[in-house]
């Protein structure tokens, strides 16, 4: 148990005790503009800026972080922690992306207040000026202080206090804002602390937007929970150039960096040697793969290409978890590799493990590790809430410290889904219901294996769409990896169909052959899984819905797809804006 009793304590004792040690580092791309803050620093930056906040909100009001990543969204994090306000991190609202979320969660937690960066050119649209004017939320721009100081009026923080709303990216459903408390985080901080064997020295670098739960706990607080130093960089910089994450990896002698599946794919396909010389990622040893499916080809191929610039295949670090247990569920120690195994894909559509009948029958899945310590987890049937028979791939549930309480406002689904019990075990629990199917096998590690509303069940089999879509990812070197959809509706006949929808490369959008691509797709996917794909649609680059954790929102393209508002590709037509972004 952390032995910290709110995360401003946590804050205050390292401001304390190592007062001018650098607590954050904002990379820009330019080595010659890199503002930093001291532990001292962030605490007196906070604390100034606390006393604006309190000024104009009661304790327990939200107040909506607007921030792109930098030193102005940790500052006025922890300003809203010192206030006893309750932070609701936002996407900063974009003219084409995510506007109904935003809008959604703007009335779902009736903030009061909102901070963003000071200055016209963050919101050269007036795009959050209108959404702020829609909701009745008073804005407070922020600038770091010249003059900061940490003389705050003392303010009682209890542990079961809110320390944020975390809002899920709805990938399946409408954002729910997952209320954490302080306790949760400092338990989930704690178990990542013990199990990572962070410390001190423990730099993160990091380019996950901040209001995004990995981005926020495990490459921000994490750090500072143990003293060490967190370098930002920004989600876009890395986009443009991924390889520039690496560098700064090794620049900065990190040891730790997290990120989704797609980052280290797309490090390995936009490598250049002339981008990596000089660079040593020897010390980089914890490399830890979240946020989405975690897929064993992928690790293969980024610890090859990296291999000669000092990467340990071993530093790869498959993690599960999600935004209701506050952050990680399950992972491996530090220095433990990528554990893949071979089963029966066969058995994968039964939803049960077994090993493979031949050659062909064979699927490797990824390990995800052990559960957290003073964590449990239990696979279950979710249509009977029964322990699954060994072997048998169930419902992921979770028990721990690290479970939050409920979501905002929802009593009724808070209720379903963090506090179920298993069936015939009434002193168990009470358990998060993720809606992630699973498996564990005999030594308790976790194999992920898909979403219960996500799964396509076509003639009595079960059929995860992550699976197909990667294998339509390998059918044609036209299609975009991670940026495509798989989903059923039922068809005139009543039978239910599979649809695909694709994005294409941009830079070779314009040399298509749709038939070829068509026909490879099918193929692909009929000689891997034996499912035929009866509808096949090729958008636009940057088209695809996703969420703001880059989760492909299937339902939503599903929907896309029915009302016909896809943006379909078109060889003729010139670049749009999404594309240009």
């Amino acid at each position: 148990m952390s032995s910290f009793s709110s995360l401003v304590d946590m804050l205050r004792h390292q401001a304390q005790h190592t007062p001018d040690k650098r607590a954050l580092v904002f990379s820009s791309g330019k080595p010659e503009i890199e503002p930093e803050l001291s532990f001292a620093g962030l605490y007196a930056q906070a604390a100034t800026l606390a006393r604006q906040i309190a000024d104009q909100t009661q304790p327990g009001d939200r107040a909506l972080l607007v921030f792109p990543s930098g030193l102005e969204f940790v500052v006025s994090y922890f300003a809203c922690l010192m206030a006893g306000v309750v932070a609701v991190p936002l996407m900063p609202p974009r003219r084409n992306a995510n506007q109904d979320s935003s809008a959604a969660i703007i009335a779902d937690c009736a903030p009061v207040l909102a901070l963003s960066p000071a200055g016209e050119a963050e919101d050269p649209r007036g795009t959050l000026r209108q959404r702020l004017a829609d909701g009745n939320v008073r804005h407070l721009p922020v600038a770091l202080a010249d003059n900061a100081t940490d003389d705050l009026p003392a303010r009682a923080i209890a542990r079961q206090d809110l320390a944020f709303l975390q809002y899920t990216s709805g990938s399946t459903s409408t954002p729910k804002g997952v209320m954490v408390s302080h306790a949760n985080l400092l338990a989930n901080l704690e178990m990542m602390r013990q199990r990572f064997g962070n410390h001190a020295g423990s730099t993160h670098v990091s380019w996950i937007p901040l209001y995004h739960d990995l981005g926020l706990i495990l490459n921000l607080l994490e750090p500072l929970y143990v003293g060490a130093t967190c370098v930002l960089m920004t989600p876009s910089g890395f986009m443009h150039r991924p390889l520039n994450w690496l560098r700064n990896i090794a620049r900065f002698e990190a040891e730790v960096a997290a990120a989704p599946n797609f980052a280290y794919h797309l490090c390995v396909d936009r490598f250049r040697a002339d981008q990596m010389e000089g660079v040593d990622l020897s010390r980089w040893t914890l490399a830890v793969n979240g946020a989405e499916p975690v897929r064993a080809v992928t690790m293969a191929r980024f610890a090859e290409t990296f291999a000669p610039y000092g990467f340990n295949a071993r530093t790869l670090h498959p993690t599960y978890g999600l935004a209701e247990a506050t952050l990680v569920v399950s992972s491996a120690p530090r220095g433990s590799g990528v554990t893949v195994r071979e089963v029966s894909a066969e058995g994968l559509k039964d939803r049960r493990i077994a090993p493979p009948k031949d050659a062909e029958d064979r699927q490797p899945i990824v390990g995800c590790g052990l559960t957290m310590p003073g964590q449990s987890i239990a696979i279950v049937d979710p249509q009977t809430r029964r322990r699954a028979e060994p072997g048998a791939i169930g419902e992921i549930w979770v028990h721990g410290a690290s479970v939050a309480g409920g979501y905002w406002n929802r009593p009724e689904e808070s209720e379903a889904t963090f506090r179920a019990h298993i069936e015939d075990e009434p002193d168990a629990g009470p358990f998060l219901r993720t809606g992630d199917l699973g498996h564990l096998d005999a030594d308790g590690e976790l194999f992920i294996a898909g979403r219960i509303k996500d799964v396509i069940i076509i003639r009595g089999v079960n059929h995860y769409p992550q699976d197909i879509e990667g294998t339509v990812a390998d059918a044609h070197p036209t299609l975009r990896r991670d940026y495509g959809a798989v989903f059923c509706v039922t068809g005139e006949d009543g039978t239910e169909q599979v649809v695909l929808v694709q994005e294409v490369e941009r830079t070779k959008r314009h040399a298509i052959d749709e038939t070829e691509v068509f026909a490879a797709i099918r193929a692909a996917v009929v000689n891997n899984h034996e499912v035929n794909v009866a509808k096949i649609v090729l958008i636009r680059p940057g088209t695809i819905p996703k969420t703001t954790s880059g989760k492909i929102q299937r339902s939503r393209t599903r929907q896309q797809w029915l009302d016909g508002t896809l943006e379909v590709w078109d060889p003729r037509a010139p670049e749009s804006a999404a594309e240009a972004v």
